[in-house]
């Protein structure tokens, strides 16, 4: 398959998927083109009962700014599926954490599915075949009610008790100290 016959199926699968959305309300989309050529390996056997146990796969982490119900649809150059994990993905425990998985939606080189995801809450969509010589160039779309947040979810940190403490005995012993030189003079 050709580059422009994978985007032409892409762009054709958008087309269906947007089609098939059914939600009168504005619809976000992020795409992403990869190939997983020369990417990690696992044994797809383990966890999905498949005869590849060498099959390279490329994992993508995201989020989503809103609560809603999501559809996902892959194009590849290879015989594909694809997997939707919450909380990240574990190639040597590949059930672990596992939300939906499809394979063959429309042509043995496209996957779709929908899930239902939450703000908040970090995602691993990987993308492979079922045998050892399934990997190369995709494309996928993710469409939903709200944006699609590529990379890890970012983990803010909330200071503890005594550091807030610290921090006021310490302006405190500024107050102090410059109320001092202040009499002094």
């Amino acid at each position: 398959m050709t580059i422009q016959a994978l985007f032409r199926s892409a762009l054709a699968a958008c087309a269906l998927f947007a089609g098939l959305s059914g939600n009168a309300g504005a619809i976000e989309f992020f795409t992403h083109v990869g190939d997983s050529t020369g990417k990690p390996t696992w044994d797809v056997d383990a966890g999905f009962n498949a005869p590849g146990t060498v099959v390279p796969y490329d994992a993508f982490d995201f989020h989503v700014d809103q609560d809603g119900s999501y559809k996902f649809l892959e194009a590849a150059r290879f015989d594909s599926m694809i997997i939707l994990y919450a909380g990240g993905f574990d190639a040597a425990d590949p059930q672990h954490n596992l939300v939906r998985f499809n394979d063959d939606i429309l042509t043995p080189n496209t996957s779709g599915f929908v899930a239902s995801l939450a703000a908040g809450v970090q995602y691993t969509f990987v993308v492979t075949g079922f045998n050892d010589s399934e990997y190369g160039a995709y494309s996928f779309t993710i469409g939903g009610p709200g944006h699609v947040i590529p990379g890890p979810l970012a983990v803010v940190a909330v200071p503890e008790p005594s550091t807030w403490l610290m921090l006021g005995g310490g302006l405190l012993a500024v107050g102090v100290a410059r109320r001092r030189k202040a009499v002094q003079a």
